[in-house]
């Protein structure tokens, strides 16, 4: 997994499995994962993420609701609880914080295509083709 546009939108779109999301996110520096969750971050705020979709999302990613990733996209502003969450620094928590940016951006993006692309769009992230290799740690 290279290109970390394409990655997280895979991820999202469930075309490539999250344990391989978690191996590729693990495998990168403290900075290139604070890079990656403001990227996730900007992605869930372009997909038009509302504070309702925090729920599903925790259920998705996995979390407790007392889990602090969990606990912030519960309150408040859903665009500055999506960066408190991508700013979170401890190993654990930024893990966890992947997780569930990647699930924010699955319940938004999957509103956003249902309502606008449903007869087609032009958004390349949603014309990604399915790995081939689904199940193992094949990677690009």
């Amino acid at each position: 997994m290279t290109d970390p546009y394409v990655t997280l939108n895979k991820l999202a779109q469930e075309l490539r499995p999250m344990s391989q999301g978690i191996e590729w996110f693990e495998s990168l520096s403290a900075e290139e994962q604070s890079t990656t969750l403001r990227l996730l971050s900007q992605f869930c705020v372009q997909a038009r993420a509302t504070i309702e979709d925090g729920p599903e999302s925790v259920r998705r990613a996995g979390l407790r609701a007392t889990h602090t990733p969990a606990v912030l996209i519960a309150r408040g502003r859903i665009d500055r609880q999506l960066g408190k969450i991508a700013g979170l620094i401890p190993h654990d928590e930024r893990l966890k914080s992947f997780r569930l940016l990647i699930a924010v951006l699955a319940v938004a993006d999957g509103r956003r295509r249902e309502r606008f692309c449903s007869d087609g769009c032009s958004h390349e992230w949603h014309h990604l083709p399915v790995d081939a290799l689904r199940g193992g740690s094949h990677q690009n």
